[in-house]
């Protein structure tokens, strides 16, 4: 079946990064856009590899999501992702202080390695179901840095699905703006 406008081979495809520290939530997000299912426990990911076909304002794109896994030592292999990836979506955990000053090393990464400002990136503060008890990052402090970041700036759960469509959606908006 061949609709209008060409086949599959057509769609748009965008690179997506998914960085951030160990345990912030980086597998759940990603699982959660691509297959509306909340993963509890916690597999360590080495990195994984989702794609999803999705239509964000009206154009239909194929999302290749790059999960990666949460330790910040520098490989070949993250350089080389670094490079390739047209979009990044930093994750920080609102119950993990140390996963948010993180989020900043993550960002001179990206710069670093594409010699640019100009990187659409997402700054993501998950886990805002736990907020009533575990907050210890304040949604002030990520609308600060995603400002100096200059980026926009989510507070996401991925167990309850809160804004994580619109992390997505709004990274490709960020990517097309710059294509």
């Amino acid at each position: 079946m061949s609709g209008p406008a060409g086949s599959s081979g057509s769609l748009r495809r965008y690179r997506i990064v998914v960085l951030g520290d160990g345990g912030v939530g980086k597998s759940a997000l990603t699982l959660q856009y691509v297959q509306h299912n909340f993963i509890d426990y916690h597999d360590p990911t080495i990195e994984d590899a989702y794609q999803q076909r999705t239509v964000i304002d009206s154009e239909p794109c194929l999302l290749d999501i790059l999960d990666t896994a949460g330790q910040v030592e520098f490989t070949a292999m993250r350089e080389q992702y670094m490079r390739c990836g047209e979009g990044f979506i930093i994750c920080y955990s609102i119950t993990e202080r140390h996963s948010f000053n993180e989020a900043v090393e993550y960002r001179n990464l990206i710069t670093k390695v594409r010699a640019s400002e100009d990187v659409p990136v997402i700054l993501v503060a998950n886990k805002v179901d736990l907020e009533a008890t575990m907050r210890s990052v304040d949604t002030r402090e990520g609308e600060d840095l995603a400002e100096k970041f200059g980026c926009p700036f989510y507070e996401t759960s991925a167990a309850h699905r809160r804004h994580v469509d619109d992390v997505f959606h709004t990274l490709v908006r960020e990517i097309r703006k710059r294509s």
